[in-house]
């Protein structure tokens, strides 16, 4: 499994440099109160990775904590001691 995740790794390493590659033209990106030279290459990698931890942060804080605090409830539910009573 290491090693497929290996490949997979270098297979992605591979593309992003294909890219940067391959689009050398220089721009400039405007912000609010900057502007920044670079490669038009470095601006998709950059915004691609951007996208990538912005959509992982929103599953992570939407899908992924809640559920694992329903899990945390329901595991301390099942290893808490059985009541005891006077029963009937």
């Amino acid at each position: 499994m290491n090693i497929f995740r290996l490949i997979i790794a270098l297979i992605f390493l591979g593309i992003g440099l294909l890219i940067g590659v391959l689009n050398t033209q220089p721009i400039t990106l405007k912000l609010l109160f900057a502007d920044i030279q670079t490669s038009s290459g470095v601006a998709i990698i950059l915004s691609l990775l951007a996208g990538v931890i912005i959509g992982g942060s929103i599953v992570l804080a939407t899908l992924v904590w809640p559920l694992y605090t329903k899990l945390r409830k329901a595991n301390k539910q099942a290893t808490a001691p059985p009541p005891t009573g006077s029963g009937v």
